[in-house]
């Protein structure tokens, strides 16, 4: 029985959207039989051995979390195609074009996108990412050869192409490497933990969580200097420049999604909070004055916990739809 991650991701596949700018997308009506989520497989990583390259055929719609080459082959127009990657928290991904043979000048595509775009929703959002929306394609039509290797800014990718022509293809091979501080995340896992530590840098970042979640943080530092606390505002988060927020709802774009708390005070202890959303997100802002950081874990909600309230629980949220 497929997991909530891999449903979630079914429909997201399937109502794929992806644009340039903002404006075309991309409609993707079939998903395929296969099971896009094979390389999600622990097993299969652990069964390849040292140094062994994985090696197989990309379909028009998949999902890859594993380092490899992968093949595409149209045997027939394939005209709204995708590729999602994916990583551990901790890794970035590198796309290395081998091999390219589509027709440019006839309507053919490949593009690599720096992150996730879905029904015209990105992750991270437009607040979250350092590059525009724009610097953050790579069309291999117009860069050709001028940059055949693209490195993520987080741990996902994703590539779209049209290939009318059949026999025409291209071939990628998809590396990882170590992110130390990992800043936006979308977790593989309905359930984990995670510390984000944002070491004086003025930037946004989100760790998203494609399931309806109970989530614990467990350790919040804000504005944390030199071994002293700087004291906050006594009411809210209006204005402060370090905190964090919690947010919920059915996209992909943190910046579209509903507030359901802010936390703007350090405190070692316990905050629980229980989001039956489709799509929970914990994001920090920071100033860049300061070093934050933030320890959470999670797991997946089910029908029975949202019988149940804890201590230390804030307000339900989202229940209607799980």
């Amino acid at each position: 029985m497929p997991s909530a991650f891999q449903f979630q991701c079914h429909l997201v596949l399937i109502f794929l959207a992806a644009s340039k700018g903002e404006t075309r997308y991309l409609e993707v009506r079939d998903a395929g039989e296969d099971d896009p989520f094979l390389l999600l497989s622990e097993d299969l990583k652990r069964e390849l051995s040292a140094g062994q390259i994985y090696r197989r055929s990309l379909r028009c719609i998949d999902m890859l979390s594993i380092e490899g080459q992968f093949t595409f082959t149209a045997d027939q127009p394939q005209l709204h195609c995708a590729t999602f990657f994916i990583g551990e928290p901790e890794e970035l991904i590198t796309i290395d074009y081998n091999f390219v043979n589509i027709d440019c000048q006839g309507g053919d595509f490949l593009k690599v996108f720096d992150g996730w775009i879905l029904k015209g929703e990105k992750f991270p959002s437009s607040l979250d990412h350092p590059l525009t929306t724009s610097q953050r394609y790579v069309d291999f039509c117009e860069s050709g050869n001028i940059q055949r290797s693209i490195r993520s800014s987080q741990n996902v990718a994703m590539i779209f192409f049209r290939i009318q022509q059949p026999g025409n293809g291209f071939t990628v091979t998809v590396k990882k490497s170590s992110n130390l501080f990992p800043c936006n995340v979308i977790s593989q896992t309905p359930s984990g933990r995670f510390t984000m530590v944002i070491p004086h840098q003025h930037r946004n970042c989100s760790f998203s969580i494609i399931y309806p979640v109970v989530i614990k943080i467990s350790d919040l530092i804000l504005g944390h200097l030199n071994g002293l606390f700087l004291k906050k505002p006594s009411a809210g988060c209006a204005g402060v420049g370090d905190f964090v927020e919690l947010l919920g709802g059915a996209g992909l774009d943190p910046s579209k999604m509903f507030p359901l708390a802010d936390l703007c005070h350090s405190f070692h202890g316990s905050a629980q909070m229980k989001i039956g959303c489709d799509n929970t997100v914990l994001r920090m802002v920071s100033s860049g004055k300061h070093v934050n950081r933030v320890t959470f874990e999670y797991h997946q909600l089910d029908l029975q916990e949202t019988e149940t309230r804890k201590e230390n629980t804030i307000e339900e949220f989202c229940f209607p739809s799980i």
